[in-house]
């Protein structure tokens, strides 16, 4: 048996060396320390992984996967050209900053993404959806559906809703907010506006939100307010304001509802779709993705405190019910 290994051990060692390594590079601007394992972001780079071995791609066998995590918005055009000058075989940008950054400094090398904040075709990262054309390719997600579902279930939950306020970070593109406009004109819903650029920005606008007489609070995404979920739900309790957002992280923060696409799809779909493009995919030539599954997680503990009774129907159509 021994003698048998040592026939076939250096064959398969060369074997094994002489497979070539596929490089992907995962950027983003949420900072390392929020990936940390045993995360929520780090189960998601999971289920990234999983959707990249479901192409074909394991890391350490056929496959490298360089993250590169920027503290800020600021670094991530410096970062994507070190990527692009590292000639990587795909950049995966997760949000829009990451891909404006990697597009900035290449309009060859192939880029995956996952950004839900804008319009692909509007802001020219793609022709069509159907035939994107260019080297970027990935899941965006369809604003104005979505934004009207929104207000429909808060007016499920509030009897006689008509005014309602938005948060939105300023940093980001406009396609939420106006998405979330023109569903409020079609529901008869007065919508105040408010917009934040940093953290220290968000008391002043849950103040501006209750002086404003809004009865519920549709807050919008971005990476500076997924990482300040409990903040944002702390101000919107003391102010005694339901929300709305699109992840489920925070209702778990706290805040009362989240119905948005299943983030765990999303990833591993990030992951199948980058395992194309290293198969010898084109991005040009893979349609845009949008979500096709998603969830209404509802914080019924954060009803209590806002002495809210949500209607037996709406818990029913909950895929979670936080307690």
């Amino acid at each position: 048996m021994c003698a048998l290994a040592l026939l076939i051990s250096p064959a398969t060692a060369h074997a094994q060396s002489d497979t070539k390594m596929a490089r992907v590079s995962y950027l983003s601007d949420v900072p390392a320390s929020l990936h940390a394992p045993g995360t929520a972001r780090a189960q998601l780079l999971s289920e990234f992984r999983e959707g990249l071995r479901e192409a074909g791609y394991i890391e350490k066998q056929n496959l490298t996967i360089e993250y590169r995590f920027a503290e800020g918005v600021d670094r991530l055009p410096d970062l994507a050209a070190r990527l692009v000058a590292q000639k990587v075989d795909v950049i995966v940008a997760a949000g829009t900053a990451s891909l404006k950054a990697a597009r900035g400094v290449t309009t060859t090398l192939p880029i995956v993404t996952l950004d839900l904040q804008i319009d692909p075709v509007a802001d020219g990262f793609a022709a069509t959806l159907a035939r994107p054309g260019g080297n970027v390719t990935g899941l965006f997600l369809d604003q104005p559906e979505f934004a009207g579902k929104w207000l429909e279930l808060l007016k499920d939950s509030i009897p006689n809703m008509s005014r309602a306020a938005v948060v939105w970070d300023a940093t980001t593109p406009r396609h939420q907010l106006r998405a979330v406009e023109t569903a409020a004109k079609t529901l008869g819903v007065t919508l105040q506006a408010l917009s934040v650029r940093k953290p220290d920005d968000l008391g002043q606008v849950f103040l501006a939100a209750s002086n404003g007489r809004a009865q519920a609070v549709v807050v919008l995404s971005s990476p500076m307010v997924a990482s300040h979920g409990t903040a944002i739900a702390g101000l919107a309790v003391g102010k005694r304001l339901p929300t709305i957002s699109a992840f489920s992280q925070l209702a778990k923060d706290g805040g009362l509802m989240a119905y948005g696409p299943s983030l765990t799809d999303l990833y591993r779909r990030l992951g199948a779709l980058a395992g194309r493009v290293l198969s010898g995919a084109r991005p040009g030539d893979l349609p845009i993705e949008r979500p096709s599954r998603f969830e209404l997680t509802i914080n019924l503990k954060t009803a209590k405190a806002l002495g809210m009774m949500l209607p037996r129907p709406l818990l029913l159509r909950a895929d979670q019910i936080i307690e």
